[in-house]
């Protein structure tokens, strides 16, 4: 079954990006052609930041996840034994979300366009966004090592101050209407 599993999971982010092209070709009829280049855009840069949050998973923070759990000990009378299946469980559970913490700047960007969020909001809630962050890396990582942590730490933070870049600088102000003249008597 494990071998299966991997088989399915590395099938899927094999075929990420025909899969994206897919669902684009399906939306796409129903754009208006300027909706049609920034989706298009939206897309591309999407499948990239998922690749690139893999390729961190996979090269940085699961090697630092997996000594830790090879190294961790409770007493001198319990050995670790890493099962194939638990070893694998872990391994696609980080990379792939790795891969989904990075669209971060595009939800921030998507978030932007629909008016929910603004550059100068994101300024005025980056201590929130700090503390939340860290325990979205605590929660990433099982190891309790504040060096593994600050690993998974600092692209996210990173993450978050590129999704200040790329947001909306700030709230348009709506346009006012002019008042309806009235004229004498009705």
């Amino acid at each position: 079954m494990v071998h299966m599993t991997t088989a399915f999971w590395l099938a899927l982010l094999l075929a990420f990006p025909y899969v994206l092209y897919e669902l684009w070709t399906f939306i796409r009829p129903a754009l208006y052609p300027k909706e049609k280049k920034n989706v298009g855009t939206a897309f591309f840069f999407g499948a990239g930041m998922f690749y690139l949050g893999c390729a961190v998973g996979y090269s940085v923070v699961f090697p630092f996840t997996f000594r830790f759990l090879t190294t961790y000990e409770l007493s001198a009378e319990i050995t670790n034994q890493i099962s194939l299946n638990s070893y694998m469980s872990n391994f696609l559970v980080i990379i792939f979300i790795m891969g989904v913490v990075f669209e971060i700047p595009l939800l921030a960007w998507v978030l932007s366009q629909l008016g929910l969020i603004s550059r100068p909001f994101l300024r005025e809630y980056r201590k929130h966004a700090v503390v939340v962050l860290l325990i979205l890396a605590a929660v990433i990582t099982p190891s309790g090592d504040p060096f593994t942590l600050a690993v998974v730490f600092i692209p996210l933070f990173l993450l978050y101050e590129l999704a200040i870049l790329v947001v909306r600088p700030g709230t348009p102000e709506p346009e006012e209407e002019p008042e309806p003249e009235v004229e004498d008597g009705f």
